[in-house]
């Protein structure tokens, strides 16, 4: 199974697997507030302006969850995998579903 088979497959399961009673829902401006690190890297609209970077700006948030848990979990190797794991390690619940519902508000471009 090639890479982006098995990560659409490991995102079906993690969705299926997670009832919505037990994810938290985001509040958009809680995670404007909570957006200052990750700005850094992907910019203020969720548009990194470096090529390394992922835009994330309008982003499902669905897949901004799974992603965020992917990384604390350490889950996700290669790219900048390191960096995100540091980065998402202290996130509760909470704080990915705003970040998440606020990366995904944004206009995507």
């Amino acid at each position: 199974m090639d890479k982006w088979k098995k990560r659409v497959a490991m995102f079906a399961l993690v969705s299926m697997t997670l009832p919505a009673t037990l994810q938290a829902e985001g509040d958009i401006e809680a995670g404007k507030e909570k957006a200052g690190p990750c700005v850094v890297c992907h910019g203020k609209d969720g548009r990194a302006a470096i090529e390394a970077y992922p835009h994330i700006g309008g982003q499902h948030e669905a897949y901004l969850v799974y992603a965020l848990k992917a990384y604390k979990e350490n889950l996700r190797r290669g790219g900048q995998a390191a960096i995100m794991q540091g980065m998402a390690a202290n996130l509760s619940e909470q704080d990915i579903a705003d970040l998440a519902a606020y990366f995904a508000s944004l206009e995507r471009k």
